[in-house]
């Protein structure tokens, strides 16, 4: 008899642990940096993302690992630096994970959630994420963005499908991807025009034709939040709202001038904001360096579970419940393949204040293929500047400019007086201290993070495989694989 009252008892404190499990809404937005209203940015209104900051946590300082969407997403899925799990690179370009690692929708199905996922995966092997998936649909990137309102139609069927079970949802948008639409099905209602909009800071003043560029991108993010708005009215009428901790993201920033793709700030870093209520205390603003590497163990944190081994990440619940105040003191970025024509590795550190960018092809002579792709290629026309237009920029953002075409091995920056990186500091005696030290902090890091960048013989191996297909494809990619998942990390 005691037994069965004690089996009781525990069963009760189970299903009371599980019942207190908050569901997860985790919203990601594409090609968009953090030009928002509450973030500061005076050329937009965004009041539905706005309102998850009003009630929740925003994050000054929020990164991705990599700033192109394959890896950047690699990452929320398994919590690993790309270098680590092996998504270098897009997946429509072949670049895949050395294995089928644990991911959040593996381990969430498997502690008990609903899960669901709205948008594309974009990662290979996808069935290391879709295997693992209750609920799918919308499985396109809808880049046209048609339909839109599928995806709080979509959402609101998701949270009715959960019943009981506490919900694991991703719901991934189009906006602020390209091609750049002032407006889509009635989407914003009144789009802004050039005379509403001011400059983008880490562009610079903008000619006429880059101007209305910026213009329609301010236009998706303003489809962008109307959007957002629909499904946190979904999240509502479904009554979950209350036990429903809601984190939003981007992907990573905007594909303009040293923006998508690059180590820069501009690419690197993304809206962050978290908003759990009764948990996390309304309007709060953090200056603490959060990264994409810090959902998997949070989401792990949050539903009771075991987090995988050797995650980089930490899990944010502590820090954004106010049981500590302790972070990390760097986070660091990286840059590897994208596609093949953008190859260009690059490892960028930064603490509290200071920030370091290391490309290693440089002694080799290596001009960045990103930069001369973005102003020389026509199918970047839509996105930055050409080569003449550079040339008649001010000159002050020509050596800007200059300096993202042909960036020396090393660059320094003091994010406290140069948040968008125009001055490179690299070699002045005033930041010798500092530079020596953040060159000793990344060497540790890439030593920490078993990264192959940091072994001359590895990166050569991965510099010549893409020379070598880059020559048989004409700037494609190989059909049978790359061979980079044989050899970086042999032991995977």
């Amino acid at each position: 008899m005691k037994l069965k009252v004690i089996l009781a008892a525990l069963c009760a404190a189970v299903s009371l642990q599980a019942a207190d499990r908050p569901n997860i809404l985790l919203i990601v937005s594409e090609d968009n940096g953090q030009e928002i209203a509450c973030y500061g940015d005076k050329n937009v209104k965004t009041p539905h993302i706005d309102s998850l900051a009003k009630d929740g946590m925003l994050f000054e300082n929020g990164y991705v690992t990599q700033s192109v969407c394959s890896p950047s997403r690699g990452t929320i899925f398994t919590g690993l630096y790309p270098h680590q799990n092996g998504q270098i690179g897009l997946a429509t370009h072949k670049y895949a994970m050395f294995k089928k690692w644990p991911t959040t929708y593996s381990v969430m199905q498997k502690a008990g959630y609903h899960t669901g996922l709205l948008g594309k995966t974009h990662v290979n092997p996808a069935d290391a994420v879709e295997d693992f998936v209750d609920f799918r649909a919308i499985k396109n990137s809808n880049f046209a963005k048609k339909n839109l309102a599928a995806y709080a139609e979509k959402s609101a069927e998701f949270f009715k499908a959960a019943g009981e079970k506490p919900f694991f949802l991703t719901v991934n948008y189009p906006d602020a991807h390209h091609p750049l639409q002032n407006q889509v099905q009635g989407r914003p209602a009144k789009p802004l025009t050039p005379d509403q909009v001011g400059t983008i800071p880490y562009i610079g003043k903008a000619n006429e034709r880059m101007h209305e560029i910026v213009t329609a991108y301010y236009n998706c993010m303003m489809r962008l939040d109307d959007c957002i708005g629909e499904l946190l009215v979904e999240l509502e009428k479904s009554g979950k709202m209350e036990n429903t901790i809601v984190i939003y993201i981007g992907d990573h920033g905007a594909q303009l001038p040293r923006g998508k793709i690059f180590a820069t700030e501009a690419g690197m870093k993304v809206p962050y904001i978290v908003k759990w209520p009764k948990k996390v205390k309304a309007g709060v603003r953090s200056e603490n360096l959060v990264s994409t590497i810090d959902l998997m163990p949070t989401f792990c944190d949050l539903a009771g579970v075991e987090t995988p081994k050797d995650l980089p990440g930490k899990s944010l619940v502590p820090m954004i419940t106010g049981q500590t105040k302790e972070w990390r003191k760097y986070l660091v970025c990286e840059r590897n393949c994208d596609a093949i024509n953008l190859y260009f590795p690059q490892r960028a550190l930064r603490d509290e204040r200071y920030k370091i960018i290391w490309s290693p092809l440089v002694a080799e002579g290596e001009k960045d293929r990103g930069a001369v792709d973005y102003i020389t290629q026509s199918k970047w026309k839509k996105c930055s500047y050409t080569e003449e237009e550079m040339k008649a920029l001010p000159d002050n953002l020509k050596k800007v400019y200059q300096t993202w075409l042909t960036p020396p091995e090393y660059q320094i920056y003091d994010l406290k007086n140069d948040e968008w990186e125009f001055h490179n500091l690299a070699g002045k005696p005033e930041v010798k201290d500092v530079e020596v030290r953040l060159k000793k902090a990344l060497q540790a890091w890439m030593k920490e993070t078993d990264d192959w960048a940091a072994t001359p013989a590895k990166l050569k191996q991965l510099t010549d495989e893409h020379q070598s297909v880059r020559d048989a494809t004409k700037g494609k990619f190989p059909k049978d694989g790359w061979k980079y998942l044989e050899y970086l990390h042999p032991e995977k």
